[in-house]
């Protein structure tokens, strides 16, 4: 037997046991929400993102929200909209091309472009405010020439979003977590004020960051600050627990209640969308703790 293996069960052991104890914190804050909550204050126009529950059906995410009082389940595939328009509900933010590809690279814009077209005519039809873009990875681009290649691909575009009335929100993601769907290694925008800087060179009042907590507080922290310092060019926001990207309670390290209270003061009216990936087995449970602590 390996000298190592008595350390590797241990660590095997603490890990599972780390797992655990982030369950049951999970699961005892969202036993803390009165069965019958809903959002009353209504400050922060609540939305929560479809993918982070999958597999639950859409019907069933749509009923349980619009029960909480959520205004909207976003990022949902625009066959399911007549189901959000069913219960109440609007879609805060569209997809679009994905963040594979982007705007850092040249070859990638035509695709781009005619994905952009397509979810912004779909979104103007529903009344869907905003689509989501992305620059997709560097892959050995200089940044300079990068930044060159997202400043012309989002010009070419952002004027047909301020013809239709739509706002293009450029997602800021973390490059430095290695796990699929928590971070994004080579994503070009992963910083927040070059972010900025790219969407400033562009001009345009329809794009906007998509500002995204959780990634946020991973590449450079000081959230608050950050969202004072570029309130004007918010056009969505995002939330999740850091670190692991699960419930925004006490497993993690972000204190919501502060932030949620900044977004109001700031004048903010867009939307919150909850984006975090449950672990408690009730995830519906930790979806209406998430609402209740954000309903400042």
């Amino acid at each position: 037997m390996s000298s190592s293996t008595p350390r590797r069960q241990f660590l095997q052991a603490a890990s599972l046991l780390t797992a655990g104890a982030a369950l049951n914190c999970s699961a005892t804050n969202a036993a803390e929400v009165p069965a019958d909550f809903k959002i009353t204050n209504k400050r922060i126009r609540q939305s929560v993102v479809q993918w982070c529950f999958n597999p639950m059906p859409v019907e069933e995410l749509c009923a349980a929200s619009a029960k909480l009082g959520f205004e909207s389940v976003e990022l949902v595939d625009p066959k399911h909209w007549p189901t959000l328009k069913k219960h109440g509900l609007t879609c805060a933010i569209a997809g679009s091309h994905g963040f594979s590809k982007g705007f850092a690279h040249k070859e990638e814009h035509a695709e781009c472009h005619d994905k952009l077209r397509k979810s912004m005519a779909a979104a103007k039809e529903f009344g869907c405010p905003s689509v989501i873009t992305f620059s997709g990875f560097k892959r050995e681009l200089t940044t300079d020439d990068a930044t060159r290649n997202m400043i012309a691909g989002l010009k070419a575009i952002v004027g047909e979003a301020e013809k239709l009335g739509i706002t293009l929100c450029l997602e800021h993601l973390n490059s430095r977590v290695p796990t699929e769907m928590k971070g994004h290694p080579d994503y070009f925008c992963d910083h927040m004020d070059a972010t900025i800087d790219i969407i400033k060179a562009v001009g345009s009042p329809r794009l906007k960051v998509l500002f995204d907590i959780y990634h946020v507080q991973i590449m450079d922290g000081d959230v608050i600050s950050r969202l004072r310092q570029h309130k004007d060019y918010i056009g969505h926001i995002h939330t999740a627990g850091n670190p692991g990207r699960n419930e925004i309670d006490d497993t993690q390290e972000i204190n919501y209640k502060p932030i949620m209270e900044t977004i109001v003061d700031m004048g903010y009216k867009g939307f919150v969308g909850q984006e975090f990936i449950p672990v408690n087995k009730d995830k519906i449970a930790s979806l209406a703790y998430a609402a209740k602590l954000c309903d400042v």
